[in-house]
């Protein structure tokens, strides 16, 4: 049975009874919730609970089997990731992608939509204006290198960049979209543990002007400092969704997530 939905006529993102199906296998079944704005909503669950795929749909970088998909009031279910993202729904990866041999200033630079410098006729015809557009562009990427404790690295190369700064590079280029929803993945993975404060504390202070969050993670330590609600995900379905302490002491997650370590267990002997 999926969980209640609270206050899902003024959420900014919800989702009914999603499923998604690859080869008559469900990655994930039926599954309900919203998300609200100016919140941080945190997704758990074992590998291969179809958290990633979820994100996938909602993104628009995979198209649902069945059930809709409503992000500000509009359904836009079959949306592609392009489309989403224009209408401000920005994603990050686990494994950032940046541009490795552009600058990391230019790969903030790149993020935004309709640059008239993009368009080849402007250049001739209003260099000017196209001119004044860039300028404009690189002070607010380095505001934004500045707030995420980048400044430093303006100009290396993307690709000398370690695990943790690649991450806060992923989280730049979102903001610099002016997206109302960041859906991250993985914050926290293959991060030390000062970047790893570093990054929460940013999404911390983001979220506390108004940004909303939806996050995957499995470090429970980054759930627990800045997730509420808390959705569970496992075998494709939606468990329940809480504040972190409620979900931690349920019996069906403490049963989902340890089931998931026994089977890897057993699966190593």
């Amino acid at each position: 049975m999926q969980p209640t939905l609270q206050d899902s006529s003024a959420a900014l993102l919800r989702i009914d009874r999603l499923d998604k199906q690859y080869d008559g296998i469900n990655a994930v079944s039926g599954v309900s919730f919203a998300i609200q704005r100016g919140t941080v909503t945190g997704l758990i669950g074992p590998n291969g609970a179809g958290k990633t795929t979820t994100f996938d749909m909602i993104a628009g970088a995979t198209r649902p089997s069945s059930g809709a998909i409503w992000f500000r009031d509009r359904d836009v279910t079959a949306f592609p990731s392009h489309r989403m993202f224009r209408m401000g729904l920005a994603r990050t990866f686990q494994i950032p992608r940046p541009f490795g041999r552009m600058t990391v200033l230019e790969n903030l630079m790149t993020a935004p939509l309709h640059q008239r410098g993009e368009q080849f006729w402007t250049n001739w015809i209003l260099p000017g204006s196209v001119r004044r557009e860039e300028y404009a562009l690189r002070d607010r990427a380095r505001d934004v290198l500045r707030f995420l404790d980048l400044e430093k690295l303006g100009e290396e190369e993307a690709c000398n960049l370690s695990g943790g700064q690649m991450k806060l590079l992923e989280l730049g280029r979102a903001l610099m979209s002016d997206p109302e929803l960041i859906l991250l993945d993985e914050p926290g993975a293959g991060v030390n543990p000062f970047l790893l404060n570093t990054i929460m504390d940013r999404i911390h202070r983001l979220n506390e002007q108004g940004m909303t969050f939806f996050i995957i993670e499995h470090n429970m330590e980054v759930v627990m400092n800045l997730c509420d609600p808390v959705l569970v995900m496992s075998e494709g379905d939606l468990l329940l969704q809480g504040t972190c302490r409620e979900v931690c002491e349920d019996d069906r997650v403490i049963e989902a997530f340890l089931g998931s370590r026994m089977a890897d267990d057993n699966a190593d002997q």
